[in-house]
């Protein structure tokens, strides 16, 4: 039996650190926390300092039993969980644990009836020294990729659990249960049960919230434009818009004084009246973060916050690949730093040079700036070896741990590659009193794009106006040109976007709220408790979500404040830094917000005691039903509740599609997900992902699968 013993989350994580090391380490895993607040509780001494009483999770135990077991006997012992302040603190419980353990059996020891022999002899010492712990080593080791190289290296220079890395983290925890205990009974008590409201969720709903408003409230402006069609002596087309008119930026906002001036202009001579040529340098974009490979992920990929970072997890902690066994394929995934190893780069420009040709390789490796609010405690995201190709994963690695991996392997091979080079043409053409202008863009030398090309977040709900430059002709000053057509174009001006979980991602890091491991579950945590939906990839509020949004900012301001979350994210980094005390910083925010919570049980509207009368009539007592609120948003329930306890769903207002049916659709749910089903169930089974417009009525669409199963985090 090996001596050594290495503790790490997960059984991936696990098989992969073992076949680097063989028989000399055990490795075995704690699946996350092993010790964590209580579920049912507070957990939390806010009369003493804050002090939290932590437990071994219930679902944990047989795991921690077999854990310590399997610890008895080792003579050193590595804690080596995600290099992080999650990570840290979980090194922190499980060397408190593996402590006490120790003491435990050493007592155990001790209190065995000792063995008759002479006082003096060699086996009496040996039995006292039994009985004392036996002094084991335990370590704290970190890596941030999960290669030969790197866990060796960490199991030389082994260190000691970082305890401000721990405080910030036990500051964040506290917080965080300090206000999901909080204000969600408080929900429970005004609004429904299951309800829940949190730090960081709240402010990340209301963003969502307040933009959904935004675009209600605009109001569409219409504005034409005109295009041309010209041709040049040699017989080639391009297309020139009409900038403007009488020297003036052409603004027309009705059809008629847009036919007017296309009337105006198919009667005048186009000339060539400058041509205006460069070059432009386009740079390519640093390796990944876990914010930009969020967005990218989501962009080009289709992927939400939560996947990319499953798949990301995955790719780090290790995969098969062949007679190579489980290999970590990535750095680790969670860094708000582009910074990269000399090592690494030192590698990329070799193979680019050996790859591509000394043209795509620039004289000097390139740096790249993180935000001014990074921790820098990791590297960018990058691939952990070059020679993995993508392509020579194919096969091996299924389709959405191909596609990330291939977009993270690219975009660090581009981030070291030389720069992108365009020729730009801007055409200015005169015809009488109008002025038009073309714009042109061809690749001179492809740079960093012969790897990787960045996408742009599109306006799914409203398209995009503008068309991509693409190359023009050879145009001259003076030529003259002919005019084969123009017609105006009727537009109008678009809303704010909505979010999106990459846009909302972008914006939770611009403002500072949260950090790179809290951004897929914020998005999860809104979306699995209904205050959001996706549709068509944009986060859109429900009902429900304004209603507590509304509630929250009345009640708690400064919760609901965007500069006041990012100033308390600045407050746990400051802990970490040990600039201030993880007691401390609680206190600061606790007691205002203990005051506003005693007010708001008092003040707060209980919304779930209004009703709004409907027509409809309960099935059972035939007594009015009525709207109200709960768990889910509105529902429709019996007027002589709690007598009759009769509730069901608000129709929809869309007709079943099914063919003499006659029901409505109603919003159900199962296992997680949200569908739409006939109202007349069992009689009619229709049901639909998606509500079908009211026009589809009367047709006879096949009937879809309500949903695949999706887990509901729990939490504060």
């Amino acid at each position: 039996m090996a001596k050594n013993l290495i503790i790490v989350e997960s059984p991936a994580k696990a098989k992969t650190i073992h076949k680097i090391l063989g028989a000399d380490f055990d490795v075995t895993f704690s699946l996350g926390h092993l010790v964590d607040l209580p579920a049912s509780r507070l957990g939390v001494d806010v009369e003493h300092d804050f002090a939290p009483h932590y437990i071994v999770i219930q679902r944990r135990r047989k795991v921690a039993k077999e854990l310590l077991q399997e610890a008895r006997g080792k003579s050193a012992i590595y804690l080596a969980p995600d290099p992080d302040r999650e990570g840290e603190a979980i090194s922190w419980h499980l060397a408190n644990l593996l402590k006490d353990d120790e003491v435990k059996q050493a007592a155990k020891q001790a209190a065995k009836p000792p063995k008759k022999t002479p006082a003096a002899t060699p086996a009496r010492k040996s039995a006292q020294k039994a009985a004392e712990p036996n002094g084991r080593k335990i370590y704290r080791i970190t890596f941030h990729e999960i290669t030969s190289s790197a866990v060796k290296a960490a199991l030389q220079h082994p260190t000691e659990i970082d305890q401000k890395k721990v405080d910030a983290q036990q500051a964040r925890r506290v917080l965080d249960r300090l206000v999901g205990y909080s204000l969600s009974p408080l929900l429970w008590k005004k609004v429904g049960r299951g309800l829940s409201a949190g730090r960081v969720q709240s402010v990340a709903l209301r963003l969502i919230v307040d933009r959904e408003r935004e675009v209600e409230a605009f109001v569409p402006k219409e504005y034409w434009t005109i295009a041309a069609t010209l041709k040049t002596a040699a017989g080639q087309t391009f297309t020139a818009q009409v900038d403007k008119v009488g020297g003036k930026k052409l603004e027309v906002a009705t059809g008629e004084e847009a036919a007017k001036l296309t009337e105006e202009l198919k009667a005048q001579q186009p000339v060539v009246a400058s041509v205006d040529e460069k070059e432009q340098k386009r740079y390519p974009k640093p390796p990944f973060t876990t914010s930009t490979l969020q967005q990218e992920a989501f962009h080009q990929l289709g992927f939400s916050s939560a996947r990319t970072m499953r798949v990301a997890q995955q790719l780090y902690e290790g995969l098969e690949i062949g007679e190579a066994g489980p290999v970590g394929l990535i750095t680790y995934m969670r860094t708000d730093s582009v910074r990269v190893a000399p090592e690494a780069v030192g590698a990329v420009r070799g193979f680019i040079g050996k790859t591509f040709g000394h043209d795509y390789l620039p004289d000097a490796p390139r740096a790249y700036k993180s935000r001014k609010s990074a921790q820098e405690a990791h590297e960018a995201v990058r691939p952990t070896s070059l020679a993995r190709a993508p392509e020579s994963l194919q096969g091996t690695l299924t389709a959405e741990q191909l596609g990330l991996y291939r977009l993270i392997w690219q975009r660090f091979i581009a981030s070291q590659m030389a720069d992108a080079v365009d020729r730009v043409i801007a055409v200015q053409i005169a015809a009488g009193r109008f002025g038009l202008k073309a714009n042109g863009r061809t690749s001179v030398f492809a740079g960093w794009t012969k790897v990787y090309h960045e996408t742009e977040e599109r306006d799914k709900d409203a398209g995009e106006d503008t068309e991509p430059d693409s190359a023009l002709p050879p145009l001259t000053v003076g030529e003259r040109l002919a005019l084969l057509a123009c017609a105006p174009s009727q537009h109008f001006t678009k809303p704010p976007r909505r979010y999106t979980d990459a846009s909302l991602v972008k914006m939770l890091e611009e403002l500072g709220i949260g950090r790179p491991s809290t951004y897929a579950p914020t998005i999860q945590t809104i979306v699995a408790r209904d205050y959001v939906r996706r549709t068509g990839g944009s986060l859109v509020p429900t009902a429900l979500g304004r209603l507590v949004t509304d509630l929250l900012i009345e009640h708690f301001p400064e919760v609901m404040d965007v500069k006041f979350t990012a100033h308390m994210e600045e407050e746990l980094d400051r802990v970490e830094e040990g600039d201030v005390g993880w007691v401390s910083a609680v206190r600061d925010f606790y007691t205002p917000f203990s005051s506003r919570v005693a007010t708001a049980q008092e003040q707060m509207k209980e919304v779930k005691r209004d009703v709004v009368p409907t027509a409809y009539v309960c099935e059972k007592c035939h007594k009015f039903m009525v709207i109200r609120w709960g768990r889910f948003g509105q529902f429709l329930s019996c007027s002589d509740y709690p007598t009759c306890k009769t509730a069901r769903s608000v129709p929809t207002g869309v007709m079943c599609p099914q063919p003499g049916c006659g029901g409505d659709l109603v919003e159900r749910r199962a296992k997680g997900r949200i569908f739409y089903g006939c109202s007349r169930y069992p009689a009619c089974t229709y049901t639909a992902r998606r509500l079908p417009s009211p026009s589809d009525a009367g047709s006879t669409p096949a009937a879809e699968e309500a949903a695949e199963d999706d887990d509901r985090p729990t939490g504060d």
